[in-house]
């Protein structure tokens, strides 16, 4: 299937869609922002359902304890702020009040990764993936576009247990099909291959269809999976991509340890061992500049993800 880009779309805005469609349709779903409420696109939920949301300021930590609180009554709370101080800032609280004890907190992060862009290091997390699915029972979600990401915000109001969601500022390519059911922990295939399986998430799912697209003007018929759900991994589906292509590139906006490509590497090093290339952020910080630009220096370019490939294809 040929997948093109609708209009490009801040997957931002796909999260605060899905919370208003939440606010029509779920009443005890609750949104919790930390003085971020436009840059979140939770103003449609706060406009129409002021008695559910609430601003706690800039007081991240607060906020988290808030929300686990408030699931003991049977709500639903949604939390937003960047991912940044959804997670590094936060760290302890989410931990200890939320993880440890399995609170229905759905953790909303925007402004993740390197196509943050302009505000530079100190705000490009690429650390917070790690940092979330190292936590046991949460689960950690990274959609590709606008319609995913507002699919998977409303998803994750009707699964039991903390949630880690994961989204960005820039616009980006919206292709995915906006009728589609999200379902948690459940690979969606995007091109069927033989000769070299794609995994990806986020932003970089679209750069994966593109090198695809690229390899396959090379001769290279490609396998692209989007891996929207990190934990729990689909290990069958990508298992059973591997045994058929017999090498994998693994492409993310993280940092290479602790992210999407260690998840597949461990699952891999545990069942089939297969050559496995990464395409990451190799143990750096970000810098300021445009998003394009940064994705190109830091190496996550669809240019990159074909380099990737045609390098694992000769290690089989």
């Amino acid at each position: 299937m040929k997948y093109t880009d609708s209009g490009s779309k801040d997957t931002r805005s796909g999260f605060g869609a899905g919370l208003h469609e939440l606010g029509k349709s779920n009443e005890n779903v609750v949104a919790l922002c930390a003085d971020l409420t436009g840059s979140l696109k939770m103003d449609a939920f706060k406009n129409d359902f002021p008695d559910r949301f609430f601003q706690t300021g800039i007081a991240e930590a607060n906020m988290m304890g808030i929300a686990a609180g408030m699931t003991i009554g049977g709500k639903i709370p949604f939390t937003g702020t960047f991912a940044n101080f959804s997670t590094g800032r936060v760290y302890d609280q989410i931990r200890q009040s939320i993880a440890y004890s399995g609170k229905n907190v759905k953790i909303c992060a925007s402004h993740a990764g390197l196509t943050l862009g302009e505000d530079g290091a100190t705000h490009q997390i690429l650390e917070d993936i790690g940092l979330m699915k190292m936590l046991p029972g949460m689960t950690v979600i990274s959609p590709c576009d606008y319609n995913q990401t507002k699919a998977a915000t409303i998803a994750i109001a009707d699964y039991d247990g903390p949630v880690y969601l994961r989204f960005g500022r820039p616009k980006v390519a919206n292709f995915t099909n906006p009728d589609e059911k999200f379902e948690i922990g459940k690979a969606q295939m995007l091109k069927e291959g033989k000769d070299v399986t794609i995994i990806a998430n986020g932003h970089l799912v679209w750069e994966a269809l593109q090198a695809a697209d690229a390899l396959e003007a090379k001769g290279v018929n490609a396998e692209v999976i989007n891996i929207h759900t990190i934990k729990p991994l689909d290990d069958a589906a990508i298992l059973a991509s591997i045994r058929k292509t017999g090498c994998v590139v693994t492409a993310e906006e993280h940092q290479r340890n602790g992210g999407l490509g260690d998840s597949v590497a461990q699952l891999l090093a545990s069942s089939t061992p297969t050559p496995q290339e990464f395409v990451a952020v190799n143990d750096s910080f970000g810098e300021s500049g445009k998003p394009a630009d940064l994705l190109v220096k830091y190496g996550l370019s669809k240019e990159n993800i074909v380099a990737a490939a045609e390098k694992v294809m000769v290690r089989k």
